[in-house]
């Protein structure tokens, strides 16, 4: 057996060891939520994080000290990094303390989203358009480029260079024009 193949060896070795260390504790969980008895009704958590494929890891009170770090949970909602420290409705599958399901986020009026009494900035999309919402103006940049909508009815465009191409008319219009 060469260097490599002791290499291999020893890779697949640790892989099988982290199997079972992941099962042993799969089944540590599955029994004190079994002595601990099943949940019913809804259950009020918190999304802590995001497992390696994108289930959403969640924390309760009820699920005590074992969910430190999140227990995986599956979910009738997308959810995002965004949702991150987020309160959400969970529901137990069959009642078990290692099988929640996220069933929503918890509304959170957007006074208290945003700051007293101002409007949240919003995205919405229907598939064919996104529209961006805000009370008071709208930057998207990169870099040194950026384009800024005002509440004014201002549009800025900046940039270290500006291009503007079209295969039919390229009409600039306003109440005066100014080149320069």
């Amino acid at each position: 057996m060469d260097a490599g193949e002791a290499d291999e060896g020893v890779i697949e070795g640790a892989e099988a060891l982290l199997e079972l260390v992941v099962a042993a504790h799969e089944e540590r969980l599955a029994a004190e939520a079994e002595k601990a008895g099943p949940i019913d009704g809804v259950v009020v958590g918190r999304i802590v994080g995001f497992g390696g494929s994108g289930e959403p890891l969640v924390e309760a009170a009820v699920l005590g000290d074992g969910a430190r770090g999140g227990v995986p949970a599956r979910a009738m909602t997308a959810l995002g990094p965004e949702d991150e420290g987020r309160d959400v409705a969970l529901l137990f599958e069959g009642g078990r303390r290692d099988r929640p399901v996220v069933m929503g986020r918890m509304h959170v009026p957007e006074e208290r989203a945003s700051g007293a009494g101002r409007a949240a900035a919003t995205a919405t999309a229907d598939g064919e358009r996104l529209v961006f919402t805000a009370e008071k103006e709208i930057v998207l940049q990169c870099g040194d480029a950026s384009i800024t909508l005002t509440r004014a009815g201002k549009v800025l465009i900046r940039g270290a260079y500006l291009l503007t191409r079209s295969s039919g008319v390229n009409r600039i219009q306003g109440g005066s024009v100014q080149i320069n």
